[in-house]
């Protein structure tokens, strides 16, 4: 089979060839497109990577190492019960404040300890799709009828989507659930609750570093006063890691002190709070890394290293790859991709199965990071799009995106992939149109 290894090479370099060849560099379109591939680019590992990303990969190695592969059977796995398990996914977003791309890691750390299909593709789609702060911002901005609609469509699309997986899978599914039937229930080598306030503290980190904006006519509320003191809010939480990691994981009281000092420090002097975050998360991989107390400490900063190894490439890809289709919409910036947004605009009119569909489609492949999704809505709306098929866009695109599509094919296969985002992408298409009639 070495001369199919070779014909692909060669396809490869006469695509890129091709490519290179017909460049049209004198488009204004081609132009626009390449300026809007970097600006999201350069937004994402601004505004994403660190605040996000990296909080999202040390989690993961919670899951992965702190968390017994028993404990993650018991509750998502072949023993545990149905209700239970597609209950907890499927309102997992609630306390996730998470986009398309941050829930990788989660997801494919649950997965690999042994969660059973149907949950952890329950979890993988309501991660990003139940975000809290994206539901109020929704109602508030787009109507309340459209954040109740999407807050039933988002926990029964989970809850609908990973039973339909399972049981097309079932085989495999039947397979998993007899070697987990004999899987003996391991003692936990540390108090769940331990394990929990360490795994909640990296949660609730992510959660505040990256809390919403709330609109510019907001001054006041509970909303503001918390995105006013988010910065403040997350350093209490810092100092609780610093505890977390001195008394529950037993790393050397005087590398964590000095370690917080440090972060400390530059957060007071620094101009910008992503300067004391990598600090922090530079701080935390090497201390765990040099610790000789306890392997599983060393074992979670390089589980999270191993995350970050499997999933930033394709990130990129994806990313730049969307950018360059779809332009980059983010905050006041609108630039268009390759595809003019008005030919969108256009095409998500009214309340056809085609304009559901369509919006369907878009969302699935564009980029959304948190909470932009509404705003970006607002403007399609004034433009012309019909509620239904700005339903159907808030259902599959926030928990779907070309990057996001690109991790989960490494880690579930290419046909499940593609599953998944046909049955996202139809049950979108319905529920936008049913909700567009009414």
């Amino acid at each position: 089979m070495e001369w199919k290894k070779e014909i692909k090479i060669l396809s490869w370099i006469v695509v890129i060839f091709i490519f290179a060849f017909f460049m049209p560099l004198e488009s204004d379109r081609f132009k626009e497109a390449v300026l809007a591939m970097f600006d999201l680019t350069k937004w994402y590992a601004q505004e994403h990577v660190i605040l996000c990303l990296l909080p999202a990969f040390f989690i993961a190695g919670v899951i992965a190492v702190f968390v017994s592969q028993g404990a993650v059977i018991k509750y998502f796995g072949a023993k545990a019960k149905k209700w239970l398990a597609y209950t907890v996914a499927s309102v997992s977003g609630t306390i996730l404040a998470v986009c398309s791309c941050t829930i990788l890691p989660l997801f494919s750390s649950i997965h690999k300890r042994g969660a059973g299909l149907g949950p952890a593709i329950a979890f993988l789609y309501s991660g990003p799709a139940i975000n809290i702060l994206a539901i109020i911002l929704t109602a508030r901005i787009l109507g309340f009828k459209m954040g109740v609609a999407r807050v039933i469509g988002a926990v029964v699309f989970a809850v609908v989507i990973g039973s339909v997986m399972s049981l097309i899978y079932r085989k495999e599914e039947k397979a998993k659930k007899e070697e987990q039937i004999n899987f003996p229930d391991m003692p936990e080598k540390r108090p769940m609750w331990q394990t929990a306030l360490h795994f909640f503290t990296l949660v609730l980190i992510l959660v505040f570093a990256n809390w919403g904006k709330p609109g510019d006519d907001v001054t006041n509320g509970g909303w503001y006063w918390l995105w006013a003191n988010k910065w403040y809010i997350t350093s209490a939480f810092a100092v609780l890691l610093s505890f977390s990691l001195i008394y529950i994981l037993k790393l050397k009281w005087q590398h964590v002190m000095l370690a917080t000092i440090i972060i400390a420090v530059s957060a007071f002097l620094s101009p910008s709070p992503l300067i004391p975050m990598v600090i922090g998360i530079a701080a935390v991989s090497v201390i765990t890394i040099i610790d000789k107390r306890e392997p599983e400490n060393r074992e979670w900063a390089l589980s999270s290293w191993d995350f970050a190894k499997q999933i930033m490439p394709l990130l990129a890809i994806g990313v730049v790859i969307a950018g360059f289709l779809l332009g980059s919409t983010h905050d006041s910036t609108v630039m268009a991709g390759i595809i003019p947004n008005e030919w969108i605009a256009k095409l998500v009119g009214g309340n056809s199965v085609f304009s559901n569909f369509f919006a369907s489609i878009v969302g699935a492949f564009m980029y959304f990071a948190t909470l932009t999704e509404v705003p970006i809505l607002q403007g399609l709306i004034a433009a012309g799009m019909g509620k239904g098929p700005a339903l159907a866009l808030l259902l599959a695109g926030p928990s779907l995106s070309l990057p996001n599509m690109l991790v989960i094919r490494g880690v579930l296969g290419t046909q499940k992939t593609i599953i998944y985002v046909i049955l996202v992408i139809i049950m979108a298409t319905i529920t936008g149109f049913i909700y567009g009639d009414l």
